[in-house]
């Protein structure tokens, strides 16, 4: 009985020893698990969404040699009486508002500042659209009706296979994924548990194999699709995304700071989510932006590009917010009206025919409820047409 006792504690020491060894070798891995699986939580989420580079991998995006572009400062405007209220129950952590190119209003919250790189979500994927509209006028890519399997053939034989670039633009791949962020185990926050574990996001998507309509029946919001687009671009010019968006749209604006993307495991960036900017250089972007493409007297992005992705093309309901090329088109626009959105309250909201730009940004655990989206556009409806 002793031996075995004494046999089976051996085997224990062991194990622990490999146990240990194991958590050694995989610290980092089960560091950043752990704080993924923290991300959201109440006490944290506004800490980390100024610091995600301390649960991902990261790669920089440089703001090039040239000088800071001036955002001169503007006579600031008195704040409707119910925006203080809407800051705080739409947990905002900073609100820009610019008319003509001049900062109206400038203010940080719960404990933010005006040096944080503040997360995009998804206001990235109006990022990768930009960037993708420059590569069309090089002729990098020939045909938004080219297979996305053209570029990216790791695809061939996946659930994208016979999906078009214009149909992963518009969301309408018909490609069945699950954008639940509140079910753990829906699609999308798999997909962020891979990234943590350094899995690859390619690979992620090649594995989906399902649909549920034809390629550009049917428009249903499908994050991958950004995924793909950034395989489409990496394939057509052998380059990384954070080089090219380095080059072609970051160092004309004159950005304050460099800024960064999450990556994978292969050093991917996570195109559809994860930048991570300050509060004024999301607005010199959307400054750009809503002047067609035009910055500092250099044409940045084509007018034409701009024009048609901010169009409601994709095959959405009517009367429901629309949607263009990975930007947002309000229920009732007006003529160059749109933005650029991401969970948890991250928006660039443009009115071009009011020379508006506003940028906010958020901690909002409750952004999935009923009519949230609807009472932040009309707050930036309200301070654009106050101007």
């Amino acid at each position: 009985m002793k031996k075995h006792f004494k046999r089976l504690l051996r085997a224990l020491v062991v194990f622990a020893i490999l146990l240990a060894g194991f958590g050694i070798w995989k610290r980092e891995e089960i560091q950043r698990l752990w704080a993924v699986n923290s991300l959201f939580a109440a006490e944290k989420i506004v800490s980390n969404f100024s610091n995600m580079n301390a649960a991902f991998l990261t790669t920089p995006v440089l703001r090039g040699n040239g000088p800071v572009s001036v955002l001169p400062k503007g006579r600031e405007f008195p704040l409707p009486a119910e925006t203080e209220d809407w800051i705080k129950s739409r947990s905002v952590t900073s609100l820009l508002v610019l008319k003509s190119g001049k900062i109206r209003h400038e203010s940080y919250h719960l404990g933010t500042t005006e040096t944080d790189l503040r997360i995009s979500w998804s206001v990235a994927k109006s990022y990768l659209s930009t960037l993708l509209g420059v590569l069309m006028k090089e002729g990098v890519i020939a045909s938004l009706d080219d297979p996305v399997t053209k570029y990216a053939p790791l695809l061939t034989g996946s659930a994208y296979d016979g999906a078009t670039i214009r149909n992963v633009l518009n969301m309408a791949s018909g490609v069945t994924f699950d954008e639940d962020y509140l079910d753990y185990n829906s699609d999308i926050n798999r997909m962020g548990r891979e990234i943590a574990l350094g899995g690859t996001l390619d690979q992620f998507a090649a594995d989906l194999s399902e649909t549920f309509v034809a390629p550009g029946e049917q428009w249903q919001y499908v994050s991958v699709d950004t995924h793909v687009i950034g395989m489409v671009i990496r394939g057509a010019t052998g380059q990384s995304i954070a080089t090219l968006l380095q080059d072609r749209i970051v160092a004309p604006l004159g950005l304050e700071q460099d800024l960064y993307y999450i990556t994978d495991g292969e050093g991917v960036a996570f195109v559809l989510g994860g930048l991570n900017i300050t509060t004024r250089d999301y607005a010199r972007f959307g400054l750009m932006i809503e002047q067609d493409g035009q910055y500092n007297g250099r044409q940045v992005v084509p007018a034409d590009w701009i024009a048609t992705a901010t169009a409601a093309s994709a095959p959405t309901q009517p009367g429901k917010i629309g949607y263009g090329y990975q930007w947002w088109i309000p229920v009732g626009a007006e003529e160059g009206e749109f933005l650029a959105r991401g969970v948890y309250g991250q928006y660039i909201y443009i009115d071009q025919a009011r020379d508006v730009v506003i940028v906010s940004t958020a901690a909002d655990r409750k952004f999935r409820e009923e009519g949230v989206n609807k009472i932040n556009i009309e707050m930036f409806r309200k301070l654009a047409r106050m101007l």
